[in-house]
């Protein structure tokens, strides 16, 4: 039985260990976006494959937009995530 438990908890540790590859197509970019003009003319040539980074900006619409970005294979970014944040009409967070 502990063999058992011993094996299983050694399966879930060795996929927790898997990069995160993402070759869809992202979000479509939007005016504020890292990507809207296409891609950035400088390569992320130290980040790590697969690793993820967010943007906070605002949109032409005055609405605060959280993006989370991802690095392909190809050194290219895509949009992973798009949050938008309510707006505060009282000034306080």
């Amino acid at each position: 039985m502990k063999l058992i438990a011993l094996g299983l908890i050694s399966a879930l540790a060795l996929a927790g260990c898997t990069t995160v590859e993402y070759n869809g197509p992202g979000i479509e970019p939007i005016p504020g976006s890292i990507t809207y003009n296409g891609q950035p003319r400088t390569k992320l040539t130290k980040s790590p494959i697969g690793s993820t980074f967010p943007h906070n900006f605002i949109d032409q619409y005055g609405r605060q937009v959280e993006e989370t970005y991802i690095i392909r294979p190809d050194r290219t970014l895509a949009i992973a995530h798009r949050q938008y944040r309510p707006i505060n009409i009282f000034g306080r967070d």
